[in-house]
């Protein structure tokens, strides 16, 4: 079984031997067994955890590139009158999302889709790929919060970690 322990980012898809398609969870990854589109299986190891995008891939040790692609799942699509404030309840409760110029995505969850009716939002939900932003501090998670060197060095003076 191949092994890759380095992801080329930014790469020609026409580079690429051969595809992976991964939803939002499995793109987050530091050492895991996967099977591309084709049947191959391989093994991610990787020195630490971190986001793939649909524009990365994995360098297998023998050279070839495997593509990522994002899956489509259960999102929902948002909009509203005043987006701002809906991005803001939305980033106030961690959850991952997908901004656009004037809409938001977020995976379905009907805990926050009531909330954001309440508040006014319209929502339709979709089967599409869902490629929220990675974050302030470049990991892309907002599941969990940890003291990282640029959140140490941008942090204000009096913040408590």
């Amino acid at each position: 079984m191949h092994i890759s322990q380095k992801i080329q980012h930014n790469i020609e898809k026409e580079s690429a031997t051969d595809t992976i398609t991964l939803d939002y969870e499995a793109r987050f990854l530091r050492r895991k067994r996967l099977i591309s589109d084709s049947g191959e299986a391989f093994l991610v190891e990787l020195q630490e955890a971190q986001t793939v995008s649909e524009r990365d891939g994995f360098v297998l040790d023998d050279g070839r590139i495997i593509a990522i692609h994002p899956k489509s799942e259960p999102i929902m699509k948002i909009t509203s009158s005043n987006i701002a404030r809906i991005a803001w309840h939305i980033g106030n409760r961690h959850t991952p999302c997908q901004i656009q110029q004037d809409h938001l995505f977020i995976q379905q969850d009907h805990v926050i889709e009531d909330m954001l009716i309440v508040l006014g939002a319209k929502i339709e939900k979709l089967e599409a790929a869902f490629m929220p932003e990675r974050g302030a501090y470049g990991n892309g998670r907002t599941h969990s919060h940890h003291e990282t060197p640029l959140e140490t060095k941008y942090s204000h003076p009096n913040h408590q970690h």
